[in-house]
């Protein structure tokens, strides 16, 4: 086992900017409506003022607190609220037609800031650009200036609700050539954890649907993309769904296969499939083998289960910063708790090997870094006793852990 630190690079950070920065990035032809935005505007989350707010654009606060827990490498989506938008992008459902031009202009100033944003550290930063799903040809124009201003994060593919009827959905042919243009572009494709869910409405009950729900609706967009033959019609693609860890996977593959299989003989129970057209010539698990990737945030033991399925070199560690229920200020700890007895070398693998080969991170460059800032392999084996789990953090990793010792 080597003694070298960690190189640590997160597969899940979220950033944005103010309102007053964003102001400076948008075409200045929605400059007046994004003022009289701006006036109505009140922030959903409160909780998003203070030295947190900041987290999300100060270069000395984040780069500060990032070395602070090891890490030397990060993947960035969204966080703040873009122009027009009522909410995060991520957990936001698409525009409105009434809403789409204007929220497309948000998008792209959003576009325009991340890459002044990553290009103050560039070896560290890798940023995901976004697109909207409501004008396709509008989209492939994004992705062009995604892949020109070098955000090698990629894109943030959308998840269509399905009360979204206005849209089609991801396995449509008229997305092909969005794919087309990721795939030219030699882009990830992203999706996270959060996107593709209904409109429940509000209030706790709601709130509780949604949370309970949630895994099932981002996960869609594996399947749509896989059974659509997205990857047989473009095998250069590279998809990860982030936020999700793998423990689902093995079992959800081996029910696609049953079901192309079905139909690839024609039937499956009491369902006629002869004469169908089916795009598919190999089992969904192979094209998940080599198209796919998972992003493991914050993960428990239990959401790497399957890692040997899903393939070792597929899984993607992240620490969430700067959100509540992620790692920070205990980023070790959590560590500790999920990769203590763990093998080294896949140990190095999830925590940033695996991150540096998706998106294309400098190992070199960052390994001088992780000397200075990360984990030791000591450290990181080192369990993590019930009296050093914290008290005073929302990451559910600790919760659970504190859970199961108590039963």
């Amino acid at each position: 086992m080597s003694n070298a630190p960690y190189t640590l690079i997160t597969a899940d950070t979220h950033a944005g900017g103010s309102h007053s920065q964003y102001r400076e990035y948008l075409d200045p032809a929605y400059r007046g409506a994004f003022d009289e935005w701006r006036g109505g505007y009140k922030n959903p989350s409160q909780s998003h003022y203070g030295t947190k707010k900041l987290r999300n654009w100060d270069l000395e606060i984040r780069t500060g607190d990032q070395n602070s827990q090891g890490v030397v490498g990060e993947v960035v989506f969204p966080n703040t609220v873009p122009p027009f938008y009522r909410k995060s992008i991520v957990t936001a459902q698409p525009p409105k037609p009434a809403d789409f031009e204007n929220c497309l202009a948000g998008i792209r100033a959003h576009n325009r800031w991340l890459v002044d944003f990553c290009a103050e550290d560039p070896v560290r930063r890798a940023g995901i650009g976004l697109i909207l799903p409501n004008d396709l040809d509008e989209a492939v124009k994004d992705i062009e200036f995604i892949a020109k201003s070098g955000l090698r994060g990629g894109v943030l593919l959308p998840l269509i609700p399905e009360d979204c009827t206005w849209l089609a959905p991801l396995y449509d042919p008229a997305w092909d050539r969005v794919f087309a243009a990721i795939a030219d572009c030699d882009l990830v494709m992203n999706q996270h954890s959060g996107q593709g869910s209904p409109d429940y409405g509000e209030g706790a009950v709601a709130e509780a649907i949604w949370i309970q729900e949630v895994h099932f609706f981002c996960r869609r967009g594996f399947s749509h993309l896989i059974m659509s033959g997205v990857f047989e019609r473009y095998p250069k693609l590279r998809y990860i769904l982030t936020e999700s860890g793998c423990s689902w996977a093995p079992e959800t593959l081996a029910q696609l296969d049953r079901i192309h299989m079905g139909i690839q003989s024609g039937a499956m129970g009491e369902m006629v499939y002869e004469g169908m057209e089916w795009g598919l010539k190999e089992k969904p698990s192979d094209y998940a083998r080599r198209n796919c990737w998972y992003g493991a945030s914050f993960p428990s033991r239990a959401e790497l289960a399957g890692i040997e399925e899903v393939g070792e070199d597929r899984v993607c560690w992240g620490n969430d910063y700067p959100h509540f229920e992620g790692t920070f200020p205990y980023n070790l700890e959590s560590l500790r708790l999920t990769f203590a007895g763990m093998p080294d070398r896949l140990r190095r693998m999830i925590l940033g090997e695996n991150a540096a080969t998706l998106y294309g991170f400098d190992l070199a460059k960052l390994r001088a870094l992780a000397e200075r800032h990360g984990p030791t392999p000591e450290q990181v084996d080192t369990p993590l006793p019930a009296s050093e789990i914290p008290n005073d953090s929302a990451c559910y990793v600790f919760h659970q852990a504190k859970r199961e010792l108590a039963e």
